[in-house]
C-alpha cells in the first residue's frame, strides 16, 4: 500500500526522501487564492520521479455555490488545477465538496457539480481525474453526510467523478469509522485516496482540526485509523502535522504489513 504525506509545494520531493513517502500531496498555488497554477519549478523531475503524486485544490473553491461570484471562479480554477496538475504527472486533484447558503436548496448545488462535469466532458474531459472529499461540517455541504453524497453521487458518478476519503471529517460529521468504508464504497463504488487524519476534537464535533496518527492529541484509536487504511484499499495521505509525518508512516507501514 502507497502511503505518503501532505508537503509543502516548493521542494516536495525533498519531503519524500525525509518521510521515506511513497505518495506525496500538495497544492501549486495558493490554497486561500485564486490565481492559476504557474509551471512548477521542479515540474520535470516530480513528473519523472516514481513516486504518486496528488494535487489537494484550493480551499475556496465551491463549485456547488449559487452565487456566480464564487460558483463561476470555481469552475475555472477546478479546469486550471486539473491542467496544472497533469503537467507534472499528478493521478487526481483534490476538491472539497463545497456548500450553499442557509436558505437555499441544496439540489442546486448539486446540480451545479453536474453541470461542471457536463461541461468538461463537452471539451473532452478533465486532465486529471477529479476526487471529490467529504467533509466536517456545514448544514449545507454537498458531502458532510452520507444521504447527501448519494445525491451527488446520482449527479457526478457517471463521470467518474472520484472520491476522497478524509477520517478526521468523517469522525467530526459523526461517521461510524468501523463500518464508513464499506457505505462510502457502496454509493461512490470507489475510494481513490485516504487522507488519513487523527482529530484533535471529539466524535461528532463538526470540527476539521487533525492530528497525527501517534504521539499526538489525536481522539481517534490509531488501530482503527489502520482498519479504515486496510479496508479502503487505496493511496494514504497522511495530512497531519508535519513534525510527526514520518513517525505517523512508519507506525502505518509497519502496522498495515502485519
Amino acid at each position: 500500500m502507497q502511503i505518503g504525506a501532505h508537503v509543502r509545494d516548493d521542494d516536495p520531493l525533498s519531503a519524500v526522501a525525509e518521510r521515506e513517502a511513497d505518495v506525496v500531496q500538495f497544492f501549486l498555488s495558493d490554497p486561500q487564492g485564486w490565481k492559476a497554477p504557474k509551471p512548477h519549478p521542479h515540474g520535470d523531475a516530480i513528473k519523472d520521479h516514481p513516486v504518486e503524486v496528488f494535487i489537494h485544490a484550493p480551499y475556496l473553491i465551491n463549485v456547488a455555490s449559487l452565487n456566480n461570484k464564487i460558483r463561476i471562479p470555481s469552475r475555472k480554477n477546478v479546469t486550471q488545477q486539473a491542467n496544472g496538475a497533469a503537467a507534472i504527472g499528478a493521478k487526481g486533484l483534490i476538491v472539497h465538496g463545497g456548500h450553499v447558503r442557509d436558505g437555499e436548496d441544496a439540489e442546486e448545488g448539486l446540480l451545479n457539480w453536474r453541470k461542471l462535469f457536463e461541461r468538461e466532458a463537452e471539451k473532452g474531459g478533465f486532465a486529471v481525474p477529479i476526487l471529490i472529499e467529504n467533509t466536517a461540517g456545514g448544514d449545507n455541504a454537498m458531502t458532510r453526510d452520507m444521504d447527501t453524497i448519494a445525491r451527488l453521487w446520482d449527479k457526478v458518478g457517471e463521470f467518474g467523478a472520484g472520491f476522497c476519503f478524509d477520517t478526521c471529517h468523517a469522525f467530526a460529521a459523526g461517521w461510524d469509522l468501523a463500518d464508513a468504508v464499506a457505505k462510502i464504497k457502496a454509493i461512490t463504488g470507489r475510494i481513490d485516496l485516504v487522507h488519513l487524519n487523527n482529530s484533535r476534537d471529539e466524535f461528532g464535533s463538526t470540527r476539521d482540526r487533525h492530528a497525527n496518527i501517534i504521539g499526538g492529541d489525536g481522539t481517534i484509536d490509531p488501530e482503527l485509523l489502520v482498519a479504515v487504511a486496510r479496508e479502503a484499499n487505496a493511496p494514504v495521505v497522511v495530512e497531519t502535522p508535519g513534525d510527526g509525518q514520518a513517525a505517523d508512516i512508519a507506525y502505518l507501514r509497519k502496522a498495515l504489513a502485519s
